[in-house]
């Protein structure tokens, strides 16, 4: 859901300018726009554009306009010796333009527009955090009716989906939703109320037992946790340069912020001892889409079915990570930079961190006790390097891990916590529920219902093992019987039937109907001892869309039909439900680009993971949720010769003194 907090702001324009001895590229073709290049942007745009009582322009999203990936493995594979310049740095901006969507591309070295364009197809742009109605009478006058103040109310901002409507019929509005009953919608081009209904006053929850913070609560208090230090006698394991870190169990990669992905991970490579050279994991990984379906069909919840990070921004909703909290001690914090929706820049400060994560877990161990005389225990403690965003979107909180782990592998993690959605109810006790009626959730309180929803994430991989000519495979384990020249009484083993996907149909995947392990490999590159290279997916619990596929809603998030999609690079495919979500009707998503059926063998190839839940609240959920968790890990798999951290020394473990208080 969308922040609550989300009103209409006035600001002034204004234009910065910027001379060109100023202005000083970044060094990374990656890095994110500065708050000099958002300067630039909008001074640059306003030349054109000149806002006006008649002229209304807003900045909806400007980020880096994606460089061509060749440009960039070229000046990756020199920047050691500084050999070759990196790419052309652009900005791609989407701003509304009197009603219309445009699609503006800014050069930096030639400090102009190099590409001008009107988007024609369905959908609208991302809103911005300035897009409120609290003088509106006729709501005012209804707030009254129910005993309440103004200054008690918070709005929950919704978009409203597609429901079969023409592009005509479709304007760009929201709805903004006080309470349970009444509904508001604003058209966000004119920033008027077009609708106004209050169809029905229902019985209000009440607020007791749903204060959250601690400072207002009273004994007695949870479970008591232990104080704990975390101390690293030698500092960060791990160097951070611009946006690169290295330096870290021979990994590399570079980070940034995007206001709608939020942390998008760049060129991740593995320095390999044994060949002396870094190697090619993984070129980009993001968030690419949020599908938040709720299952209750009534008037007032029938059209909440997000597409959070193209609605809202899963960027632009992040939050501030509180230090030794959401981020433990040692964690190195990182600033998120975009622009508002004058264009001038903003910034949520410390938005993505940095840490080491000693969570007591065991990277390999072997205890040998079978040799006479002799007993051999060998063990490694495992430590990982998290890179950490939380974006809440309304009522809830995800958690977004990107681990990295000394044997190579990539864990992707999604933790839901937050607040539970709820809705009024008459009933406090599952006894009143009429028989037959659906209420289409739990009773979590007194005439309160925490509502059935979905949560599905799915993150746009683009795997380079080895190189940029990979493969899919599908390792089916097949059941097999023993034959009968064997001399063996078992009659029957598994063996694997693997299978390499030619096109995209053959390459997407329902987890959990078949045995099969999913491997990206590199044909052209071998183990001695003959073994295609690859990263094999560790897929967690498999949830699929249970709506129907002609639903509206699920036409509009079809990318998540299946868990694993692969398809061949193109940067122009980003986005799985399209570039502009709000609004959209399904027809430039993952699941459509997909249909072409493109040839996937020997290619670039993307592959896009959804990772998803079906949440039954319970009361444990209420009024705020303990965190669950899901995710995936990308696992070499004969990537190396041999296990890579076998010989990796043992954490030498420091242990604090122990001070014990003495009687005077």
């Amino acid at each position: 859901m969308v922040p609550l907090h989300f009103t209409i702001l006035i600001l002034f324009s204004f234009i910065i300018a910027i001379s060109s001895s100023s202005f000083t590229p970044p060094r990374h073709p990656f890095d994110p726009l500065t708050e000099t290049e958002l300067k630039l942007v909008r001074t640059i745009i306003n030349k054109s554009y000149p806002v006006g009582p008649n002229h209304k322009f807003t900045f909806q999203y400007v980020g880096l306009n994606e460089p061509d990936k060749s440009l960039v493995l070229s000046w990756y594979y020199s920047s050691r010796n500084h050999t070759i310049k990196p790419p052309p740095r652009q900005a791609f901006v989407i701003a509304r333009d009197n009603g219309k969507t445009r699609e503006i591309v800014v050069d930096f070295s030639s400090r102009a527009i190099v590409s001008d364009k009107i988007h024609i197809g369905n959908g609208y742009p991302m809103l911005s955090n300035d897009e409120l109605v609290v003088k509106f009478k006729p709501f005012r006058d209804s707030v009254a009716k129910r005993g309440l103040n103004v200054s008690e109310i918070v709005f929950t901002t919704s978009t409203i989906g597609w429901y079969g409507e023409t592009k005509a019929e479709t304007e760009r509005v929201i709805r903004l939703i006080p309470i349970e009953g009444m509904t508001i919608i604003v058209n966000l081009d004119e920033m008027k109320v077009t609708e106004f209904k209050d169809r029905s006053m229902v019985t209000m929850p009440k607020a007791n037992g749903t204060e959250y913070r601690i400072s207002k609560m009273n004994p007695p208090f949870g479970p008591t946790l232990h104080n704990a230090v975390l101390l690293q006698p030698d500092g960060p394991g791990f160097k951070i340069d611009g946006h690169i870190v290295s330096m870290w169990a021979n990994w590399e990669f570079h980070i940034s912020f995007d206001v709608r992905a939020g942390i998008v991970i760049s060129l991740a490579s593995l320095f390999d001892t044994d060949v002396n050279k870094y190697r090619q994991v993984l070129y980009k990984g993001h968030l690419s889409e949020m599908f938040i379906p709720y299952m209750d069909p009534s008037d007032d919840w029938y059209f909440i079915t997000y597409l959070d990070c193209g609605d809202f921004g899963c960027g632009q909703c992040a939050v501030s990570p509180q230090p030794y909290t959401d981020c433990p001690a040692g964690a190195v914090f990182m600033d998120g930079i975009f622009a508002g929706q004058d264009g001038t820049p903003a910034k949520i400060p410390k938005v993505m961190c940095i840490f080491e994560k000693y969570a007591g877990d065991i990277m390999w161990r072997h205890t040998e006790a079978e040799i006479p005389n002799l007993e051999i225990t060998e063990v490694r403690p495992d430590v990982s390097l998290v890179a950490r965003i939380v974006t809440t979107v309304g009522n809830y909180d995800y958690i977004v891990d990107y681990e990295f782990k000394p044997s190579g592998s990539i864990k992707m993690g999604v933790g839901l916590t937050g607040v539970l959605e709820v809705k009024p109810a008459e009933y406090i006790h599952t006894s009143e529920i009429k028989v037959g009626e659906d209420i289409h959730g739990t009773i979590v309180a007194d005439n309160t219902v925490g509502v059935n929803h979905d949560r599905f994430v799915t993150f746009r991989l683009d795997l380079d093992i080895d190189g940029t000519e990979n493969s899919f495979v599908r390792n089916e384990r097949v059941t097999t019987r023993t034959p009968k020249s064997v001399n063996t009484p078992r009659k029957t083993y598994w063996t694997t039937k693997p299978k390499t996907a030619k096109t995209e149909a053959e390459a997407r995947v329902k987890i959990g109907l078949k045995a099969e392990e999913l491997v990206v490999v590199n044909p052209n590159r071998k183990t001695k001892h003959g073994n295609e290279v690859g990263y094999r997916l560790l897929h967690g619990s498999a949830a699929g869309p249970l709506l129907a596929p002609d639903d509206y809603p699920q036409i509009r998030a079809a990318f998540t039909n299946y868990n694993v999609w692969i398809t061949p690079y193109n940067r122009s495919e980003v986005w799985a439900g399209g570039l502009y979500a709000d609004r959209s009707q399904g027809d430039d998503t993952l699941a459509v680009w997909s249909q072409r059926n493109r040839k996937i063998e020997k290619k670039d190839i993307v592959m896009w993971y959804t990772v998803g839940f079906h949440h039954v609240p319970s009361q444990e959920d209420y009024p705020t949720m303990p965190t669950i968790s899901g995710g995936f890990e990308l696992h070499p798999t004969n990537f190396f010769e041999r296990n890579p951290v076998l010989k990796t020394k043992p954490v030498k473990v420091t242990t604090a003194r122990k001070c014990t208080p003495t009687n005077d």
